[in-house]
């Protein structure tokens, strides 16, 4: 969470920010590049994690002796470096070893390159790092130094960022890619490249060797992981200036979007992360810094323990923190019973009367554009804020580290479903919010002078009758009141529309004018010009609404609604969506606003790429975007899970129940034919089929970073899913051919294979003709989907065989 919007409001607060990422600034902009290569890394480095080879991450049981086959006899970790010869003469001694060496290398050379690639990418980061910072401090940049970036808002978010970055590259390749995986993936690189192929392939080993880190169980050993950060030092000066900056400084200049003292955590939660990171480069203060870490902990962490250091990736201080005196005593003061029994209770009250307040804002004609208008500062937004700290607090305490205590009296004090219930309202709130914001920005301009236009011709009107002249002519002149109407059409039509300040105030004491004058009682007495009044000061009124129209506004919500801390936690709540959506389909087009919520999670990696206009940003939105998208389909599977559960019904009918119907038949035959109670089975069955769709179909297009969902597409994804699922399980359960020795001495029939094959189109049969029954139902072409997945089966299986006799296999 490292800035997002907020880092454009910040640009526009101080006079000397703008210099310090123009274009004639380099060293600013070598800043810049520099963070946007980072967050490129590490969208590899997750990219990467989610396709290591399983023949890296093999646990080898020494007791249990390799078969001559396996993989396993030419892997070796950092072992093989100090046992090159005996290695080397081992694989070249054995023929088969051989073979399997050139069909390993075939296989998987092009994945270690580009794991290599990341690997190297890392140790230039931070090399590159240390250069930038040992230029400033040499005077290559001219007139920049350390203290001068430092009061720079741009200057020092991206100072704490470049170091932040780093740090965070190194957990998530401990966390994502495990140390013997690393040992084994360098080794096997640099057997099949070449060490003279290699130029940085000492430093890279150096950087990548194990650390005794176990992300399975999440153990780790003394000293970590400040021993990782220690491998490539980075001056302790600058560390030190950096985190005192943090300390001091709002340097997101967040509390404007949480200007209430209660929200401070959250508003710092940004630059919290990046302490938490960066301390670790200077662990002496999480040794012995007591007053340091108190006033960390005060300012940043009073009323929470449980942080996202990176997109979604969570830490509990109170463990992490353990093994560090100073950090430990600090900390102690946040997790108190007392405290945490306090939170909770707050929270746990909050959470209900939110969802009762969203609710009834949310309500059909609640929200119109005049409601939004005269309450988005003093209702809309606090409600909004108050809403997002609250799911923050819940989302990330659930999972805190003490189960027995804490854990236990906050998952039982707040149901799981009101988290969720919480989560969907806000959403949906912040959705219509933002649409009708940027619908009026879009309109403000158009609207404005349609209100001024209308307002200056009433007054005119009102002038022309006081004359003796117009359509509302009157008996007896009243030229000071005509004077002074005709003026006030003047006054209207001078407001600036650009200078909204003065023409605030301007609309405002034209407004109480106008209600003064009507005490007149030459005005009083006349309906008419009340009402053409009355009109005039409602026009007033919107034209200062509309003036007041700020992209600001926009910009807040956005900001406020930023989900995620809550990546890697969302998938707590699939289950629960999803049972909420088999109960009702249509909530589907409720849970759009809520994966338009969790896009969000983009600007935190795209901003400062698309700031540096890096080519990088096309891999890097695209990473993400189907990281959500993938969210968005585990989500909506059930409706097609649901719909094959049903289908099984319809398949029981139709072959069971169901009798075809003859082309001729007597009359007094037509009775069993119809079959009236199976066919109305069938027909709810159907139903349900149709209802699950429903929901998913009336869901609109919707924009997942840089990929569209199409529902209608995505309904038939899963569908072709689920039936590929289902074929594959008929396939599997029929053609087993496992032969029972005992039964066959016993005199048992052996089945042939003609009976299974039989077997076999029985039951695909009844899924084809079930699934062609349904098709018109959820609008989808069912022969040609079961043709193309069949023959796709088929094909894939055929594949799998061929690739015991391929040298290069398809992976």
């Amino acid at each position: 969470e490292t800035g997002g919007n907020s880092c454009s409001r910040a640009r526009k607060s101080s006079h000397k920010m703008s210099d310090f990422l123009s274009e004639s600034n380099i060293c600013g902009q070598t800043l810049l590049r520099l963070v946007s290569r980072g967050q490129a890394i590490i969208a590899e480095l997750q990219r990467l994690s989610d396709h290591i080879p399983g023949v890296f991450q093999v646990v080898r049981d020494p007791k249990v002796p390799l078969s001559p086959d396996s993989y396993q006899n030419i892997i070796f970790d950092f072992f093989y470096l100090n046992n090159v010869d005996a290695c080397e003469s081992k694989i070249n001694s054995n023929p088969r070893l051989v073979e399997l060496e050139e069909e390993f290398r075939d296989t998987w050379m092009e994945r270690l390159e580009r794991f290599y690639q990341c690997f190297e990418a890392i140790y230039k980061y931070i090399g590159d790092l240390n250069k930038i910072l040992q230029d400033i401090e040499e005077g290559v940049y001219i007139q920049q130094t350390y203290e001068s970036i430092l009061v720079n808002v741009d200057g020092k978010q991206l100072m704490a960022e470049g170091l932040y970055l780093y740090g965070v590259m190194l957990l998530l390749m401990d966390m994502k890619i495990e140390g013997s995986v690393r040992e084994k993936m360098l080794v096997s690189y640099l057997r099949y490249k070449g060490s003279g192929e290699i130029a940085n392939i000492d430093v890279v080993c150096r950087l990548c060797r194990r650390t005794g880190f176990n992300p399975a169980t999440g153990r780790h050993p003394p000293g970590y992981p400040e021993e990782l950060f220690a491998r490539e030092t980075v001056p302790g000066k600058v560390v030190e200036m950096i985190t005192g900056r943090l300390r001091s400084d709002d340097i997101y200049l967040a509390s404007f979007n949480y200007p209430a003292p209660e929200h401070r955590s959250t508003a710092l939660s940004a630059q919290a992360s990046m302490l938490y990171i960066l301390l670790f480069f200077e662990p002496n203060v999480l040794h012995s810094k007591t007053s340091i870490m108190r006033e960390i902990v005060d300012k940043h962490f009073p009323d929470n323990w449980v942080i996202n250091w990176y997109m979604g990736y969570i830490v509990d201080l109170s463990v992490v923190w353990a093994p560090y005196k100073a950090a430990k005593q600090a900390i102690m003061n946040t997790v108190t019973q007392e405290n945490v029994f306090a939170q909770n209770k707050h929270y746990a009250t909050q959470i209900l009367e939110l969802n009762k307040n969203v609710q009834e804002i949310l309500r059909e004609g609640i929200l119109t554009e005049e409601y939004v208008l005269d309450n988005i500062n003093a209702k809309l937004l606090p409600l909004l804020r108050s809403c997002n700290v609250t799911l923050r607090w819940h989302i990330l305490h659930r999972v805190c580290a003490d189960t027995k205590v804490l854990r236990k009296k906050i998952v039982e004090s707040t149901k799981p479903s009101e988290v969720l219930k919480l989560l969907l309202n806000t959403s949906q709130l912040e959705y219509v919010l933002r649409e009708m914001f940027n619908s009026l920005l879009a309109e403000k301009k158009t609207k404005w002078f349609e209100a001024k236009d209308d307002g200056v011709a009433k007054m005119n009107s009102i002038s022309d009758y006081f004359g003796g002249e117009g359509v509302l002519s009157s008996e007896t002149k009243e030229e000071q009141l005509q004077t002074y109407f005709a003026d006030t059409a003047t006054n209207i039509d001078e407001v600036d529309y650009h200078d909204s300040s003065v023409a605030g105030r301007k609309i405002t004491n034209m407004i109480h004018a106008l209600v003064e004058v009507e005490q007149f009682h030459q005005v009083y007495s006349n309906l008419q010009v009340r009402q053409f009044l009355m009109d005039t000061r409602a026009l007033l009124k919107k034209m200062l609404r509309y003036v007041n129209i700020k992209r600001e506004v926009a910009i807040t919500i956005a900001s406020v609604g930023d989900l995620s801390y809550a990546w890697e936690l969302i998938g707590s709540f699939v289950e629960d969506m999803q049972a909420r959506i088999k109960k009702q389909p249509k909530l589907i087009i409720q849970l759009r606003s809520t994966f338009l919520k969790l896009a969000t999670m983009l600007e935190l990696p795209l901003t400062r790429i698309a700031q540096a206009a890096s080519p990088d940003l096309v891999s890097v939105s695209q990473f993400y975007s189907e990281k959500l998208v993938s969210f968005v389909r585990k989500v909506l599977d059930v409706i097609p899970q649901s719909m094959f559960d049903t289908l099984q019904t319809i398949i029981s009918i139709t072959a069971e129940r169901i009798q075809e119907c003859p082309a001729r038949m007597a009359r007094l035959q037509l009775i069993d034919y119809a079959q009236l109670e199976a066919r109305y089975d069938l027909s709810i069955a159907t139903h349900q089929v149709s209802k699950y769709t429903e929901g998913i179909l009336a869901m609109e297009k919707t924009l997942m970073g840089v990929i569209q969902i199409d529902p209608h597409k995505m309904l038939e994804d899963g569908i072709r899913k689920e039936l590929v699922r289902k074929i594959a399980r008929v396939l599997h359960h029929y053609l087993q051919f496992v032969v029972d020795k005992k039964a066959q001495k016993k005199g048992a029939p052996k089945e042939s294979f003609s009976v299974k094959l039989a077997k076999l189109g029985r039951g695909l049969k009844g899924i084809k003709d079930s699934f062609e029954y349904i098709q018109d139902y959820v609008a989808v072409y069912g022969l040609r989907i079961w043709q193309e997945e069949f023959s796709r089966i088929i094909n894939f299986n055929v594949e799998q065989e061929c690739n015991k006799f391929l040298k290069k296999k398809i992976i």
